[in-house]
């Protein structure tokens, strides 16, 4: 039995590298991102620069080239699904980034909307491998 990561014999596993660079993109867009909505707005007016958009936006769009490259390598279906996962979330970043962008509120609702959809198809993918693994010991 598998706990966290170990094996059987209480031994760590060994991965075959560090974090995923499509994760360490994710937590880079979602940063940028941050600082962009933080800007004070004067007027409804949007005062932040474009550029820290335009690095957001590039961010937001490698993290997804990353992603789909982890999708198409896999090795298992819980990587490929993962990786279906951090697309949907770069999804609803590009929606924020619109909405900060636009000055729109209501688009924030939406990317939040799809953020919660995502959470809620990765909680069910978990609990079908859960039921997989306790059905495939008996």
């Amino acid at each position: 039995m598998t706990i966290h990561g170990g094996t059987a014999d209480g031994r760590r596993r060994r991965g075959r590298g560090g974090r995923c660079p499509a994760v360490i993109g994710a937590g880079a867009a979602l940063l940028v991102t941050a600082v962009a909505a933080a800007a004070p707005a004067t007027d409804g007016q949007v005062t932040t620069d474009l550029a820290v958009h335009d690095v957001a936006m590039f961010v937001l769009g490698v993290s997804m080239l990353l992603a789909v490259v982890r999708l198409v390598r896999g090795p298992t279906l819980a990587d490929r699904v993962i990786a279906l996962d951090l697309l949907a979330f770069f999804a609803a970043g590009i929606v924020a980034m619109a909405a900060v962008v636009s000055n729109r509120a209501e688009l924030l609702m939406v990317a939040v909307v799809v953020a919660l959809l995502t959470f809620m198809g990765t909680a069910a993918f978990a609990l079908y491998l859960e039921r997989r693994g306790r059905d495939g010991a008996d």
